[in-house]
């Protein structure tokens, strides 16, 4: 077995995951067997390591434990996708073909989580459930037409990039530049905010792009300073910051130290606690930003007490609560199937994943009891909706969901949640 695979077998119950320490690791409950084995895809290392990779997969193990409470328990295995699509296919392609995965859980950026849809899930007909990624590319990915194979817990960036490009406007920004990473995430929200702010009124300025990949010499030797200028900064009123964590610290602190751009708007790949802290809170007080939203629910709570309980520390990242219901919808899922005697199979998991999120029915919550009573009630052959710890997560014709826009704003060196909105993208 390659070191870029790790297992989690609930055989052993233990958690073996290269580079975590061992205060991260959980308890498994004690299970003889399981029907069903997940793959994830995480970016331990890379540029979203920082934000994304260790606590979203802390999440996972808090949603399987949450399950084998609850009296299902499934395998798990995990692979490091480096944030590249091209590692990220091959770490993916382990997962399926050693680790015999039932569904991909992943992954994090739309990059990679397209390159792995088109080489390996679809093509093998394993579902894949993205827990984050936002391009809008994957509402209606060619590769899954008529296939059905691709979901996400998050909405498409068509619907962050109306809001970013109507906060811009509202602010008060009539002339904006964007540094934007050069990606299916990056270009689609580009994309999106550049088309709505001009048909606001606006003017943008200057799109550049930047690349995806860190230089190897990345520590002390990654400079923007030459896509700074290309934005034009003596003719814009602010930069809109459409990165990931490890590009954007660089380039908005050379941004303020050059005396480039001194005001910027953020989307939720450079929302982070890491930003604040290396680019001075003083230097980002009172710009805000856009995120996927979702809204506060009773599973909200219950995955919270669920991971205070495992870690002893409260959840940090928003999309920690996607990666949770993420797992859980995929087990209820094999679950339900299992309950009436079907074969638990990649494509009869696919089939059930929206049949456990009926809107239709009274709701199942998380947590291991809420879990519990949903497992009782499907093996009465009664039909059940999980109301996710993330919001809403019923699965639309393009595996997609719709659900709110947040936007927050960074106060006093933290991330402060202003309000969510649902924007009208009809047209």
């Amino acid at each position: 077995m390659s070191k870029s695979l790790y297992l989690l077998m609930m055989l052993s119950f233990m958690v073996a995951l290269g580079g975590c320490n061992d205060d991260e690791e959980i308890s498994i409950p004690n299970s003889p067997t399981y029907s069903v084995k997940m793959g994830g895809i995480f970016p331990f290392s890379g540029a979203l390591s920082s934000e994304y990779g260790k606590p979203l997969h802390k999440s996972a193990l808090v949603a399987i434990n949450d399950l084998a409470k609850a009296g299902y328990s499934v395998g798990w295995v995990v692979a490091d996708s480096k944030s590249d699509p091209e590692v990220g296919v091959v770490a993916a392609r382990e997962l399926i073909e050693k680790g015999k995965i039932k569904v991909l859980i992943g992954a994090t950026s739309s990059n990679v989580t397209i390159a792995i849809a088109e080489q390996l899930t679809i093509p093998n007909q394993i579902p894949q459930i993205s827990y984050i990624s936002g391009s809008y590319k994957i509402t209606n990915l060619p590769a899954d037409e008529g296939q059905d194979f691709l979901f996400r817990l998050v909405p498409s960036d068509k619907l962050q990039g109306t809001v970013l490009a109507e906060l811009a406007f509202d602010t008060g920004y009539r002339r904006v530049s964007s540094l934007y990473i050069d990606n299916p995430y990056g270009q689609s929200l580009n994309e999106v905010f550049t088309d709505h702010f001009t048909a606001l009124g606006g003017t943008v300025v200057a799109n550049v792009p930047h690349q995806e990949i860190l230089s190897p010499e990345f520590e002390g030797g990654e400079s923007y300073l030459f896509e700074l200028q290309q934005a034009n900064p003596e003719n814009s009123e602010a930069l809109i910051a459409i990165s990931y964590p490890e590009h954007a610290k660089v380039y908005l602190r050379e941004a303020i130290d050059y005396n480039l751009f001194n005001q910027f708007l953020f989307v939720h790949g450079t929302k982070g606690q890491d930003i604040v802290d290396t680019v001075g809170h003083e230097n980002l007080e009172g710009m805000c930003g856009t995120a996927p939203g979702g809204k506060e629910t009773d599973s909200t709570e219950l995955f919270i007490e669920s991971y205070k309980r495992e870690y002893d520390d409260e959840p940090t990242n928003l999309y920690q609560r996607h990666v949770y219901d993420a797992v859980v919808v995929t087990g209820l899922a094999a679950y339900a199937a299992q309950a009436i005697g079907e074969e638990v199979t990649p494509i009869i998991i696919r089939d059930y994943l929206r049949r456990v999120n009926d809107p239709e029915v009274p709701k199942v919550i998380a947590g291991p009891e809420g879990l519990k009573r949903a497992m009782k009630m499907l093996d009465s052959g009664l039909k059940i909706n999980y109301e996710g710890a993330s919001g809403n997560v019923d699965f639309d014709e393009n595996g997609d969901v719709l659900t709110s826009i947040e936007i927050w704003c960074y106060e006093g060196g933290k991330i402060v949640h202003k309000k969510n909105v649902q924007p009208d993208v009809s047209d």
